[in-house]
């Protein structure tokens, strides 16, 4: 502690003596000594004040049109931990002579920031100020684009890669395929991944997870099989985003080969790699492999606990979830985020433990400092619902404190269904009113009320709602099947034809049916 205060004072006291005016401008020696006594005291830079100290005899000592004292003061300003952004702003945009790599420092930590918007404006004023951009420029520039989502920005940043001959360079084209994915533009990442003349590993992994993303779960298959075939090894990014698509379409078989891949191929079972796993086996079902790879990780993080936690109380194990939070809580230092209470709620939905929601949910928020998302007042809603607590359920709807979703009423229409709630004091047609003005043309709203009326034999009511939908030309959506067959997924529409197959299918069909008729037969 002292140290640092000596370090300290002694910057200060440096900082505020005056460097010696060098009396002849071909002094190279003394100006170098003075670059080098201000590279040094920039090193022990603690403050803006400091900063801005180092600065100013920088300019009496007649050194500011020195491009590397510029960029060491930009790179300071930019990296410190206190990120003196604005500061280092004023000094690219006042000096006489930058490099490109003093507007690369600003653009990237921008790109990285909360504002990511400023990344851009950096990069139109340094193109204003004539400083060419190079190969590091674009990447952070993409990443801001896509992080924001500046389409048309970002279409005028891929031309100007032309224009600096940076067309063939891998590096800006992986950024390129990831910006073009998170504005869901998937056919111009493609094409772009598509013509890059030399790719890597990462080329691979950007296209694949734009495909799986943007939910072209078939194309980002079809691209990790054209990987292998090219010689290209997928690498533990490869497994993780691969594991995400097993995830999202519940493609078990494949999650298992991906799984096997990793053993064969002895990758270490790190935080990242086994979360995935972890999440792939549990929100699959198969939950007794979700816990073998989630007991054998040496180092998990709340996303690992979140993961298995939530898969147990999906899947109706909901003690053994609570079980598994209590044991995360006293046995380790991380601390529940979001996921982690959307897996206790669930958990307590499913054990009808109402009390315990409210006082997870309280907790979530009071204790714990995460305040509730739509997905968390919805679990709410389901415990109530479940409980049979449909009046609760209303009054903590209409107190939700924002804009309300209609999944909070379409959940409350469905459990007043359930629970065959007479309209005595008329819950239904209130709940029945709230969701078709919020969803006047959602079909499956109308389905849902005159199925109601129906089953409670108000044939007439019913029949209203019906006419109502053919009259706004609304239509119930067809039904909707898919399975896995040879590692392929088939989706089957209801009333649709349009598999290439549908004929042979049908005479498989008849022929069991058929085969079942027989079995039956005295």
């Amino acid at each position: 502690m002292c140290v640092e205060k000596s370090k300290t004072q002694n910057l200060n006291y440096a900082c505020m003596v005056r460097l010696p005016v060098p009396r002849t401008v071909n002094s190279n020696s003394k100006f170098l000594s003075k670059k080098n006594q201000c590279l040094s005291l920039l090193k022990f830079s603690s403050s803006i004040k400091h900063v801005s100290q180092i600065h100013a005899q920088i300019q009496v000592s007649g050194l500011q049109q020195d491009t590397n004292l510029l960029t060491e003061l930009i790179r300071f300003c930019s990296l410190s931990p206190s990120k003196i952004l604005s500061y280092a702003q004023s000094l690219l945009y006042h000096s006489l002579v930058s490099l490109p790599s003093s507007w690369n420092f600003l653009i990237k930590v921008y790109a990285s920031s909360d504002t990511p918007k400023n990344a851009i404006r950096v990069f139109h004023r340094m193109r204003k100020e004539g400083v060419g951009p190079n190969n590091l420029t674009f990447p952070f520039v993409f990443k801001a684009c896509a992080t924001c989502l500046a389409l048309e920005e970002g279409k005028q940043v891929h031309a100007d890669i032309f224009k600096f001959g940076l067309d063939c360079d891998v590096y800006v084209n992986n950024n390129l395929v990831h910006f073009y994915g998170s504005c869901k533009k998937v056919l111009d990442a493609c094409k772009v991944f598509d013509e890059i003349p030399e790719r890597t590993v990462v080329s691979w992994n950007s296209v694949i997870t734009t495909c799986v993303e943007n939910l072209w779960l078939g194309d980002a298959i079809g691209y990790l099989v054209k990987m292998r075939d090219v010689g290209f090894e997928p690498d533990e990014t490869t497994m993780v985003i691969v594991l995400s698509l097993c995830t999202q379409t519940g493609n078990l078989s494949l999650g298992r080969c991906i799984h096997s891949q990793v053993i064969g191929r002895g990758m270490v079972l790190n935080c990242k790699l086994g979360t995935a796993l972890v999440d792939m086996y549990a929100k699959s079902g198969d939950l007794g492999y979700a816990k073998l790879v989630f007991d054998r990780m040496e180092e998990k993080n709340v996303w690992t606990w979140s993961a298995m936690i939530l898969g147990l109380a999906q899947h109706g194990f909901a003690k053994e979830g609570l079980e598994l939070f209590l044991k995360m809580r006293e046995s380790s230092s991380i601390l529940p985020n979001y996921v982690t209470f959307l897996g206790v709620l669930c958990a307590c939905s499913h054990a009808g433990l109402v009390d315990d929601g409210f006082r997870y949910f309280h907790e979530m928020e009071h204790k714990h400092g995460i305040r509730p998302m739509v997905i968390h007042y919805g679990a709410m809603v389901d415990i109530l619902c479940r409980a049979g607590h449909l009046k609760e359920a209303y009054n903590f709807i209409v107190n939700v404190p924002f804009q309300l979703d209609p999944i909070l009423w379409r959940t409350l229409l469905s459990a007043c269904s359930v629970h065959n709630v007479s309209d005595n004091d008329g819950l239904v047609d209130k709940v029945r009113k709230k969701l078709l003005e919020l969803e006047p043309r959602r079909s499956g709203n109308f389905v849902m009320v005159a199925n109601m009326y129906a089953d409670a034999g108000m044939w007439e009511k019913a029949a209203n709602v019906r006419r109502t939908m053919r009259d706004g030309g609304l239509k119930k959506m067809g039904g909707e099947s898919c399975i896995a067959l040879k590692g392929s997924i088939h989706q089957f529409f209801s009333g649709c034809f349009s598999q290439d197959d549908h004929e042979s299918i049908k005479r498989l069909l008849g022929g069991l049916n058929l085969h079942m008729k027989m079995v039956n037969i005295p």
